[in-house]
């Protein structure tokens, strides 16, 4: 029996995990409670609370919010396809369609790229919640440039 050939990463090299957590502390992702949760072999997943900090008056979950956090999984995901050291990327445009409301709990964002480009990526980040029901689809779409930032 042949073995499987294993699953090729999109990662430069191993995704920081922890660091990336430790790094959204003291901004805007740690503010909303945004974590890095895992990185497959071509995605990225994460999750956000739906509490007073990320709901609208309505009480239901902002969806200035859900961008934000689709924003957050794709930039990552987009900082360590790159080779961190030549190129650093930024968001260029982005979009959302929200499907269904969430009131608490937790949502659960997959960030898969559709298109790893040298000077553009794009990539689509599905949010979900606990019951694994699409809550909002986004695509973002994150610019490539050519100088080193340290993440």
């Amino acid at each position: 029996m042949n073995d499987p050939t294993p699953e090729k990463s999109i990662w430069h090299t191993s995704f920081p995990v922890a660091h990336a957590n430790e790094r959204g502390l003291g901004c805007g992702n740690g503010h909303l409670g945004i974590e890095v949760l895992e990185a497959g072999p071509d995605s990225l997943t994460g999750r956000m609370p739906v509490d007073a900090r990320t709901t609208q008056p309505a009480g239901v979950l902002h969806g200035g919010i859900s961008v934000a956090f689709a924003e957050t999984l794709a930039s990552w995901g987009a900082a360590y396809v790159v080779d961190p050291e030549r190129f650093h990327c930024v968001g260029q445009e982005i979009n959302a369609n929200h499907v269904r409301a969430v009131t608490s709990g937790w949502v659960y964002g997959v960030a898969r790229p559709l298109h790893l480009g040298r000077s553009s990526h794009v990539w689509e980040v599905k949010i979900s919640n606990a019951d694994g029901k699409l809550v909002c689809v986004s695509r973002v779409t994150m610019a490539v440039l050519a100088t080193a930032m340290k993440y």
